[in-house]
């Protein structure tokens, strides 16, 4: 794909601007700049309030009994996403896609979600993470120009269980803990080894990014150390973090992108939305030289780049991050099947689906933990115009995105890769939709059913 393919409609190549690729250093003190970021905060956080409120149902609706792995916090349930004003999801299902993008009919909780700045992008954190790592650490992962834009309820719980493949039998390891630097070694000790310590130290050690670091144009108030992979991926799971990234230009068609959980990322093969990564090593490298300061390594070596060394830092997070398992699934066989014996019928009737009508296993290959390790193009654009302007976003094609596990999914709220979906639910209207696969309201509310055993 050329340069210009990826720049905003009507703009070519010799019009972008210099940030069209690298990211423009600040023309004004920093003292400026953040006193200009904090008089317009309140207007981008009304201005994404209103997209979200415009685009889903945000009330609070658990669904009864239904709770994620650590037992603290329940499960949102039914769709979210708006319809357009008279449509009902059969009556949508029915049109074509060609129908559906001329009358503008596509949901726009259905299209890319951006980022609460788009213009600015970088990594934020939910409130849950930057109480907790301050507390801990005294370290700030607040930004002074925009605060986390998605309710709680729509978020894992906080902190997220442990499970490790190496010792299943002492179940969730965290004791209700959210490691840090400061308890990694307490909390660990007599479980893992030496090597799985020193990876697991690495993960948890600040180093700078884009945002969070010692320079003029960084998001936080006071020079920061930085950030860690676990602020992220908190106990190894998720803690829905976001930031853009990394593989777009320019600036205004990079699509948000969610943090996922490293739960059983021993047996997953692609790594990054975008990148096809072929391995943790790679990822985990890769991540500290270049992603954390959006792909550019020229802003890397100005900020402070942290440049693992492969054989010893990197093989050694790589040990750490493949003993993470997945939390139990006790309706679930050794092949990934439903036990007839502990799964109600809906369950059952529901796995039928996924299996067959729903075409979910195409993909989600349940003896390969719900994943195929390949990239798809579901070619969303067949819905609706290019150039929409989401807040920000200008949409392009989303292109081949990588297949996401779906075992313990339903800790890992919301759901895409860039979170445009709130629940379980609405992903099921968004492929009964985007597949023209047809479902009744009974196998839609079985394959909710289903998911939530695995």
């Amino acid at each position: 794909m050329s340069c210009a393919a990826l720049l905003p409609l009507g703009v070519s190549a010799q019009q972008a601007p210099p940030d069209a690729t690298y990211r423009p250093l600040p023309t004004e003190p920093f003292d400026a700049v953040k006193a200009k970021d904090e008089a317009q905060k309140s207007t981008a956080m009304q201005k994404q309030q209103t997209l979200f409120q415009d685009r889903y149902d945000l009330s609070d609706k658990p669904m009864q009994g239904v709770m994620m792995s650590g037992g603290r916090k329940p499960v949102q349930g039914g769709v979210r996403v708006k319809l357009p004003q008279g449509a009902t999801w059969d009556s949508l299902a029915a049109l074509s896609a060609d129908e559906i993008r001329k009358r503008h009919a596509f949901p726009a909780g259905f299209t890319p979600l951006p980022h609460v700045k788009q213009a600015t992008g970088g990594q934020v954190f939910p409130k849950q993470q930057i109480d907790e790592i301050k507390r801990a650490e005294a370290r700030d992962l607040q930004r002074f120009d925009i605060d986390f834009d998605l309710p709680d309820r729509f978020t894992p719980e906080f902190p997220p269980p442990i499970f490790l493949t190496t010792r299943p039998d002492l179940g969730d390891v965290s004791k209700g803990k959210l490691l840090t630097i400061k308890n990694y070694y307490e909390s660990m000790i007599g479980i893992v080894t030496p090597v799985q310590m020193e990876g697991l130290r690495l993960l948890l050690t600040p180093f700078p990014q884009e945002e969070f670091n010692q320079t003029e144009d960084r998001k936080v108030a006071e020079p920061s150390l930085g950030v860690t992979c676990l602020d992220c991926h908190s106990n190894f799971h998720t803690n829905a973090a976001f930031h853009l990234t990394p593989d777009l230009r320019p600036q205004t068609v990079r699509f948000r992108l969610d943090t996922v959980s490293l739960r059983g990322l021993f047996n997953q093969q692609i790594h990054g939305s975008k990148r096809s990564l072929r391995s943790v090593e790679d990822f985990s490298e890769f991540e500290q030289r270049t992603a954390y300061f959006n792909g550019d390594q020229v802003s890397a070596q100005r900020k402070g780049a942290h440049l693992p060394n492969r054989p010893d830092h990197v093989a050694m997070m790589a040990q750490m991050q493949n003993i993470i398992d997945f939390p139990p699934a006790p309706k679930l066989d050794v092949a990934g099947r439903l036990d007839p014996a502990k799964a109600t019928q809906q369950e059952l009737a529901g796995e039928r689906v996924f299996l067959g009508k729903g075409r979910c296993a195409e993909c989600h290959v349940p003896q390969t933990s719900f994943l195929d390790n390949n990239m798809h193009d579901l070619k969303l654009e067949r819905f609706y115009e290019p150039g929409l302007n989401n807040n920000g976003l200008v949409v392009v094609p989303d292109g081949p995105i990588k297949t996401f596990t779906l075992r313990g999914i339903k800790d890992s709220p919301p759901y895409m890769h860039d979170g445009r979906l709130l629940t379980l639910a609405d992903t099921v209207e968004f492929f009964n939709l985007v597949l023209g696969i047809k479902l009744t309201q009974d196998e839609k509310d079985a394959l909710v059913a289903y998911m939530l055993t695995l």
